[in-house]
């Protein structure tokens, strides 16, 4: 990853992860991704998801839950430390696996054409731009035609007309790419992998998008 990126979690924000995402969303984000993860999301009993950046591992067991013993949820995180919380939490959850790789590399051959569904939340901003080519070029190969890639994330917006809170976050919080991010042609970008915008959801006055896109090609 680059490093004006901060979407690799280590140390002592691996460890008290929970507590810093639930506090910088005032308590919000564990009924925001479930409403996301359960409402917005089309998902089947049996089907086999990948998550690219698992993170803790709180998005998986909200998968697992949705697609039973029939699916699969398959994690993929970079960082140690996130790997160590995630497979903690997801312990009790057989069709949970989690494992370390960069989602700029090629995944391993056995998940080639192998998931209904690719997810990423809070991930894509942090990549340079080549850096999405890289990691889209490999999705592709792990995503079956007719798939479905969902990105939570901000949202392309101008960023003077948001709330002064938001500005403050975007610009003395985050990082360099997540202010790039906001003027980023996702969809144009997205189209030219050969994945089509189904849907787009939008919340916390627009500030984030949960768009669903469809691979058109094999």
């Amino acid at each position: 990853m680059s490093e004006r990126s901060r979407v690799v979690i280590r140390g002592f924000e691996a460890r008290y992860y929970d507590e810093l995402l639930n506090l910088l969303s005032l308590w919000q984000y564990p009924r925001f991704i479930k409403h996301v993860i359960g409402n917005e999301t089309e998902v089947h009993e049996g089907d086999k998801i990948a998550e690219l950046g698992v993170g803790n591992g709180r998005n998986a067991i909200l998968f697992a839950k949705r697609v039973k013993e029939k699916g699969s949820v398959v994690g993929f995180e970079i960082s140690i430390d996130m790997i160590e919380k995630a497979q903690k939490k997801t312990k009790n959850f057989s069709n949970i696996t989690i494992l370390r790789h960069n989602i700029l590399e090629p995944y391993p051959e056995q998940y080639e054409n192998f998931f209904d569904i690719a997810f990423i939340s809070f991930v894509f901003h942090g990549l340079e731009d080549y850096e999405k080519e890289e990691m889209l070029k490999h999705l592709k190969k792990i995503l079956k035609p007719g798939g479905r890639f969902y990105i939570l994330d901000y949202n392309q917006i101008d960023l003077k007309k948001a709330p002064f809170y938001y500005r403050f976050f975007i610009k003395k919080l985050e990082c360099p790419l997540a202010f790039e991010f906001l003027s980023y042609p996702l969809v144009d970008t997205l189209k030219k992998h050969n994945f089509v915008l189904k849907n787009r959801y939008l919340h916390f006055k627009d500030l984030i998008s949960y768009s669903e896109f469809v691979y058109t090609l094999g």
